[in-house]
């Protein structure tokens, strides 16, 4: 599901797993946002690089890590080169809410920042709907994630 309307993209979905399962396999970022990743990501405090190049390079740091509950990160640097702009995600949040529900887990993805006022927006969205409504739960699901054909 994606809802943005005049607001910050946020996309959500739900798997037949449980919340820890789930907490690891996002915090498992190298596996399923198929790139170069960098860094790491798995303590608060700690800072990664994520580069789909010639296009995407951002540098994140891990802000909340709630085992099971929540993952956040802010954006530090960013070069999104098909946009003039392309520090447009400098300073943006990016929050994995994690919670069960009737046997099942749901994540809802926010990228705070990440509006249709953006140059990149629309294919921002079309990345962040690939990795998050794709990638990540076929890698909860499969253990692996799926590298976007864009």
């Amino acid at each position: 599901m994606t809802a943005t309307k005049a607001g910050d993209l946020t996309l959500s979905f739900r798997v037949p797993r449980g919340a820890r399962e789930v907490f690891d396999a996002i915090n498992r970022v190298d596996a399923w946002w198929i790139g170069q990743v960098e860094g790491s990501f798995d303590t608060e405090g700690a800072e990664f690089t994520y580069a789909y190049e010639p296009y995407h390079r951002t540098v994140q740091r891990v802000t909340q890590l709630v085992p099971g509950k929540r993952i956040a990160w802010e954006v530090l640097e960013s070069a999104i080169r098909f946009v003039d702009d392309g520090e447009e995600w400098k300073g943006t949040q990016i929050t994995f809410d994690i919670a069960e529900k009737d046997g099942e887990t749901e994540v809802l993805f926010k990228h705070t920042g990440l509006t249709p006022k953006l140059a990149c927006f629309e294919n921002c969205k079309a990345g962040w709907a690939h990795y998050v409504e794709t990638s990540l739960p076929r890698l909860i699901l499969t253990g692996q994630g799926v590298d976007p054909k864009f």
